[in-house]
């Protein structure tokens, strides 16, 4: 068995959650879908990937997650704002 299957269950499980909870995912994987044109799966695989390279993040710094630094605003909306 080369993969990881229960990495892989807690990801699906994660990235199909974390749209619900988190503005930013949410953002991040409805940009992959319409920009991107990824499908779902490949959307949320992303979307897992993105989360699992915070929580690494985290760890390494010991530092708690922030929405605003994991999923920052995209420069056109922050070009907006200003």
């Amino acid at each position: 068995m080369g993969e990881n299957d229960r990495l892989n269950h807690v990801g699906y499980l994660w990235a199909f959650s974390a749209p619900n909870a988190s503005p930013g995912a949410k953002m991040h994987y409805r940009r992959r879908r319409d920009d991107h044109g990824d499908w779902h799966a490949s959307a949320q695989r992303n979307l897992f990937n993105r989360l699992l390279g915070q929580l690494y993040h985290c760890l390494q710094h010991g530092r708690r997650f922030d929405e605003a630094v994991a999923f920052p605003a995209p420069v056109s909306a922050v070009a907006r704002v200003a």
